[in-house]
């Protein structure tokens, strides 16, 4: 395997820790602020600190009209993620969320089929159900009780179509990358997609009290702005164009495991035993998913 491969696989581990911080931390602040003008702080501040850095390392050109299509249709994507990951948590848990979301790597091979070719062998196209079994045995902690308990609403559905989103926005990244440095696409993804988020917010500022928003809320869009949109995009993308949009988003299978062991750093007591056959699953499915041509 070659050194890059290896880079964007350590890279991948790192993101999807982060990646998992940020369904607590969400919740945690989205009653605290709209949701659409939340993204955008979010967006906003995470652009205004790469974009120096970017300047400085890679020079910073402004974009033709064709080029900033390309970065406004890539993080339209990303948008639509984002801002139904936040409105969804209004209305459904953080369970929900979670379960929901290991349907994106699929919807990210089911789209790189057909936009990139990308084809993936038979071992793949069974280690993809079986990840996905793997995170939902321990979402719900190898209790099938709980499972058939869960309820499905209409912030379940409105998340699923941002998962569609997220699906889509891997492939696209690779689609429309045209050997710019990958941490120039990743600014330009932000700041288009805080041009997005400023003409859907325009109506909403004048509602918010911002005196009356908590310091949580914005120590929340700070945390999400710098660790879980600014790295984190930068390590998508990056890793996507090594590795592929289905082998990056395999990772999301990991996420259940991370959140256990998040929840463990906060005293929070052992799961199950029950629960550890699906963390087998989710191990050796990403592992297979990545071994993979």
């Amino acid at each position: 395997m070659e050194k890059s491969t290896w880079r964007a696989h350590a890279l991948m581990l790192l993101a999807t820790v982060l990646v998992a911080t940020s369904f607590p931390v969400g919740a945690a602040i989205t009653h605290g602020l709209d949701s659409v003008v939340l993204t955008f702080l979010r967006f906003s501040l995470a652009a205004l600190i790469f974009g120096p850095i970017v300047a400085w390392r890679y020079d910073l050109p402004l974009p033709g009209w064709r080029d900033l299509v390309r970065y406004a249709v890539v993080s339209a994507f990303l948008v639509s993620f984002f801002w139904g990951m936040f409105a969804a948590l209004r209305l459904t848990s953080a369970l929900n969320t979670g379960t929901i979301f290991t349907f994106t790597p699929a919807i990210a091979a089911a789209v790189s089929y057909f936009l990139l070719r990308d084809r993936l062998g038979v071992a793949a196209q069974v280690a993809l159900p079986v990840g996905f079994v793997g995170a939902i045995w321990v979402i719900f902690r190898g209790d099938p009780n709980a499972l058939l308990a869960l309820e499905l609403g209409w912030g379940d559905c409105l998340f699923f179509c941002a998962c569609i989103a997220m699906g889509c926005y891997m492939p696209m990244v690779k689609f429309l990358h045209r050997g710019e440095p990958m941490a120039r696409m990743t600014f330009w993804t932000l700041a288009t997609g805080a041009g997005w988020l400023l003409l859907l917010s325009l109506g909403r500022f004048g509602s918010v009290d911002w005196v009356l928003v908590p310091m949580s809320v914005y120590g929340g869009i700070v945390y999400l702005a710098v660790f879980t949109t600014l790295i984190t995009f930068f390590i998508f993308q990056a890793s996507t164009a090594v590795i592929g949009p289905t082998r990056v988003l395999s990772y999301t299978y990991l996420n259940p495991a991370f959140v256990l062991l998040i929840s463990l750093g906060f005293g929070e007591p052992l799961p199950p035993v029950a629960t550890f056959p699906g963390l087998v699953l989710i191990v050796g499915a990403t592992f297979i998913l990545q071994r993979t041509k």
